[in-house]
Parts: structure tokens; C-alpha cells; sequence
């Protein structure tokens, strides 16, 4: 095989694992960003500081059993061999909690019931997430990791504007659906979550279909659920001496990623309440930057196998921190556009990177298990962006100043990154 290029079957296996990303991202792009937690916060809650409230707590409560639950289930997933049975578990789930989202009518006696699907979606959807990332390493060339990583990341971000798209298209905006849906009982918004869970189950066949797998353990999961819990609190215990260099990366990627999931929760509260944009406005802002951040994750996948994974996430945290800045200095919505834009190419590649950074430093024997604590590591402190930000903007009477607490965020991830010293085994070049 030649340096560089896979194998005819390496294509289709790349092709369907990245065409996961297109499927998967469904959810959280029209789901938990743009359509449904709009609609459930605005009309099915009493008042939007209820409905907001409620959400918040619902995606807390999810990101505290993705955090307990991941590194278990990947333990036990090491062990047993396979893992696309995992993520086809998981993904029924979420399909299910989708296609039941059109039950929510616009009334508060649903915002319980709401949560309650959206929290569980969530949940799975993101436990789905580690058995995913993790096959990363199987499917791609160890020189192209960086590239398949940050193909699947764009890809991600087209798929989840092309089913936002759609559901725009054709049931929210128009004054009248191309489906017969009710507009009094909010149908069109509901049939979303349909639109979801059919776009998910659809385009995840290729992946499920067609990427390579190990073989399975002949042993019973008892045994095998034991073993992996063990294991895991033998990798915990030496976390710090067998594994040091990867408990060093999760430490950094932990602060600079609640950095990055604060951005996402109250990038559009900023646009709002500085600009005074409205909903639409907003809407178009988030597309503007997700499509940023496509381009970003699509053209720096060639960066991180030519530099490096970790010097590109540093050069993605400047780039942050440079137009995080710029954002909280424009006084314009279309200055806001121009920094966002700019800012969300930043996005993309850090994500992606990390991605990638995660499968190169990670033993194969523990990979699905240390995804898991990946994932640990992005929710477990998930409550200090937005409360940092809060509380910052309540006391300084600035959305400014609470804004700008998220450039602490990016540094301090990099200042706790930049020790780790680049190696081949890190995905870095080798010294000159």
C-alpha cells in the first residue's frame, strides 16, 4: 500500500465511519441546539425561565450518567471485543427517544416528559459516541488519523446542517408544511424529532454494515462485565503512573473543553442580549459558525497529520482566544458574524484533534475504556463554564465580562497542555 492513500476496502470503511458523523449529528445539531430545546424552553414550558431551567437541569442530570457510565460500559466493551453492537444499543435508544419527541405538545403538563426523553437521548447518544471514537484507530492508518478524524467532524457538521436544513425547510418555516400537520398543536416543530430519528437509523447502516470489527470473546458477559470492571479499577489506581500522559491530556482537554461547551450554550444568549438579535438572526449566526467550524475541521485534518495532533489543538486555542476576543470587542452584529466565523474555524479542529490526539497516545487493549473516561472528562466539570459565565455576567452587569471568562478557559487548557512534549507515539513528527 502506498504512504499516505488506503486500500481500496480502507475507502469504504473510512467512508462509512465518517458517514456515521453525517447520521449521529442529527441529534444534538436540530435537537438539543437549534429546533427542539428552542421549542421546549419558549412554548412548552409556562415562561422560558422555566423552560430553560428545566432543560438545564435535564442536560445536567444526562451529563452526570454519561460521566459515571462511560468508563464502565467501555471497560466492559474491551473485553468483550466488538463494539458496533454497543453503538447500535445505544443508537436505538436515541432514535426511540427522537421519534418520541412528537408526543410534546405545547403544554407544561409535557415539559416533565420532555426532559425526560431529551435527557436519555442525550445520554445515549453521547455513551454511543465512545464506542465510536474509538474505532477510529481500527478503521484508519495510523498517518491518516488526523485526516479521518477531522473528515468525519466536517462531515459531521454538513449532516447536521443538512437534516436542520430539512426540517427547516420543509415543516418549520413554511407557512404551510409539505406534510398535513397541525400548526395549533406545534406539529411541524414535533415532526423534527421524527425527521431525526429516520435520518439517524438511515444513514448509520453504512457504518453498521461496512466498518470492520474485532471478534467477539467466547465467554459470558457476566465474566466479561467482571473483568471489565476490574480492569477499570486497576486503570483508575494507575492513572497516574502507567497512564500519566493520558490523564495529563484529560485534565487539559477538561478545562478547555468546558470552555468550548459554555461557548455553545451561550453563544446565542450573547448574540441576543448584546446585539439584540432576534430568532432568526440567531438561527443564522449558528449556521454561519457551524459551517465555519466544518470547513475548520475539514482543512486542518491535514495539519494535524502533517504537525501534529497536540500542536494543533494549541494553534485551535490561540485561534479562540485571538477571536473569543475579538467577539467581545466588535460593537456590530456583522462584526459579531465576522469574529464568530472566524471563531468557529478554530472550533472544528479542536475537536477533531482531540479526537485523534486521544487515539494515538491510547494502548489498543484499553481504548474503548479510556474513550470513556474521554467522555468522563467533557462532562464531568461541565457545570463550571456556565456557572463561571453566570455568575461573572450577574455581578459585573456585563454579558461582556462573563463572555470573556471563556478565554481563561482556552489558556488555561493550553497551559496545561503545552508540557506534554511531542513524540512520534503522540502523533507528533519526529525531531529534527
Amino acid at each position: 500500500m502506498v504512504r499516505g492513500r488506503p486500500s481500496e476496502m480502507n475507502r469504504v470503511a473510512i467512508a462509512a465511519w465518517c458517514l456515521f458523523d453525517w447520521a449521529s449529528s442529527a441529534w444534538p445539531t436540530v435537537v438539543m441546539s437549534f429546533v427542539f430545546a428552542a421549542y421546549v424552553t419558549r412554548e412548552v414550558a409556562p415562561n422560558s425561565d422555566v423552560g430553560t431551567a428545566w432543560w438545564g437541569t435535564g442536560t445536567a442530570v444526562a451529563g452526570v450518567v454519561i460521566a459515571l457510565v462511560s468508563p464502565v460500559v467501555g471497560a466492559i466493551a474491551d473485553r468483550a471485543g466488538p463494539r458496533k453492537p454497543w453503538v447500535a444499543g445505544f443508537l436505538v435508544v436515541t432514535v426511540a427517544m427522537a421519534a418520541a419527541l412528537f408526543t410534546i405538545r405545547p403544554e407544561p403538563g409535557y415539559l416533565l416528559q420532555a426532559v425526560i426523553l431529551a435527557g436519555i437521548g442525550g445520554a445515549a447518544f453521547e455513551i454511543g459516541q465512545v464506542f465510536y471514537n474509538a474505532m477510529l484507530a481500527d478503521v484508519a492508518p495510523r498517518h491518516m488519523l488526523g485526516r479521518v478524524s477531522g473528515w468525519a467532524w466536517a462531515t459531521g457538521y454538513a449532516g447536521g446542517l443538512a437534516c436542520l436544513g430539512t426540517c427547516l425547510g420543509l415543516l418549520v418555516l413554511p407557512a404551510q408544511p409539505l406534510l398535513p400537520l397541525d400548526p395549533e398543536t406545534a406539529e411541524p416543530v414535533r415532526a423534527t424529532g421524527i425527521v431525526v430519528a429516520v435520518w439517524f437509523a438511515v444513514f448509520a447502516l453504512p457504518f453498521l454494515l461496512l466498518t470492520p470489527d474485532r471478534p467477539a470473546r467466547d465467554q459470558p458477559f457476566g465474566r466479561t462485565a467482571r473483568e471489565g470492571v476490574a480492569q477499570l479499577r486497576r486503570s483508575l489506581a494507575d492513572l497516574r503512573r502507567r497512564y500519566r500522559r493520558i490523564a495529563h491530556f484529560l485534565i487539559a482537554r477538561m478545562i478547555y473543553t468546558d470552555g468550548l461547551n459554555t461557548l455553545f450554550a451561550f453563544g446565542g444568549v450573547y448574540a441576543a442580549g448584546t446585539f439584540d438579535m432576534g430568532f432568526r438572526d440567531i438561527l443564522m449566526f449558528g449556521i454561519a459558525m457551524n459551517v465555519a467550524a466544518g470547513i475548520g475541521a475539514f482543512g486542518f485534518a491535514w495539519v494535524d497529520d502533517w504537525l501534529g495532533s497536540k500542536r494543533t489543538i494549541v494553534i485551535s486555542l490561540f485561534g479562540l482566544m485571538l477571536f473569543g476576543g475579538a467577539a467581545l470587542l466588535v460593537r456590530t452584529p456583522t462584526g459579531l458574524y465576522v469574529a464568530g466565523c472566524a471563531l468557529g474555524t478554530f472550533v472544528g479542529p479542536v475537536q477533531a484533534a482531540s479526537r485523534s490526539l486521544m487515539s494515538r497516545i491510547t494502548p489498543d487493549a484499553v481504548r474503548t475504556e479510556m474513550f470513556g473516561l474521554y467522555a468522563m472528562s467533557g462532562k464531568i466539570t461541565a457545570f463550571a463554564g456556565p456557572a463561571v459565565v453566570g455568575w461573572v455576567t450577574y455581578l459585573a452587569g456585563s454579558q461582556r465580562a462573563g463572555m470573556a471568562t471563556l478565554l481563561g478557559f482556552f489558556l488555561v487548557g493550553l497551559a496545561l497542555l503545552w508540557p506534554l512534549k511531542p513524540a512520534v507515539d503522540m502523533g507528533e513528527p519526529k525531531p529534527a
